[in-house]
């Protein structure tokens, strides 16, 4: 069963490719908008599902961060058999697998959109209990329904295992132990009001990684839905092509 909304896509194009990377207990189609948009610049797109999520929020508990991380490996491989460039773009904890990929992997650009290296305050995480006291536990999951949406885009999860909450949290420390090996040029993305991950995380990217390009864009009237949240979408969408499209001109 998959919740609808949950299914890859693949948007054929040029021979440079985008990868598109979802958030916790995120859908692909919560980037349909950013890929369509990147497609019709002539960019070949996959925005991938990663594994336990758009089914149950059981499938979801019985996943490690490393499953999460194959999902992204496979499908850098499937682009690769069709590109001779990839960048990366990634939303939420999306955005961390996005770094993490071009630490092992050869990322023309990433981009960053909402990164929660630090959890804003308003999410109580430091309440987290230990692992072992979060098997089996679930927590209510709430979000707005949002208009002018894609098909599926506001399906989620009703209920989130708390246990993954450790994974996501396992996966942002990775990065922040790899953070200088991120070289690739990067353009990181943050809305002001993001209640979700906090803002104080784009600084942090930007001070950190090593990347010889890097470009911070923050969006004073955003939250954390980039991808979706009409006025805001259209801003992060032109500012990534851009990016993307600056890039492929600087590396003819």
């Amino acid at each position: 069963m998959h919740l609808e909304g949950a299914e890859p896509f693949l948007l054929p194009g040029g021979r440079h490719g985008v990868l598109l990377i979802h958030g916790f207990t995120g859908l692909p189609a919560e980037l349909r908008l950013m890929g369509e948009y990147l497609n019709e610049r002539g960019f070949t797109v996959l925005a991938i599902r990663l594994a336990g999520h758009g089914t149950t929020a059981e499938d979801l508990s019985r996943m490690e961060h490393e499953d999460w991380m194959d999902s992204v490996r496979d499908g850098y491989a499937i682009l690769s058999g069709a590109c001779d460039v990839i960048s990366v773009v990634g939303h939420s904890m999306g955005a961390v697998f996005a770094m993490l990929l071009s630490v092992e992997a050869d990322a023309a650009h990433v981009v960053s959109l909402g990164a929660p290296i630090m959890i804003a305050p308003e999410q109580g995480i430091e309440h987290l209990p230990t692992r072992e006291a979060c098997v089996d536990r679930y927590v209510p999951k709430a979000r707005r329904k949002l208009q002018n949406v894609p098909q599926g885009a506001n399906n989620t999860y009703r209920r989130m295992p708390l246990v993954s909450i450790h994974e996501m949290m396992d996966v942002i420390a990775i990065l922040c132990g790899e953070i200088a090996r991120v070289t690739a040029p990067i353009l990181i993305v943050h809305g002001m009001h993001d209640h979700t991950a906090d803002p104080k995380s784009a600084d942090y990217l930007y001070e950190n990684v090593r990347s010889v390009r890097r470009e911070k864009f923050i969006l004073p009237d955003a939250g954390h839905l980039l991808p979706l949240d009409m006025g805001i979408r259209e801003l992060v969408f032109a500012r990534t092509a851009e990016f993307l499209l600056d890039g492929a001109e600087r590396e003819e």
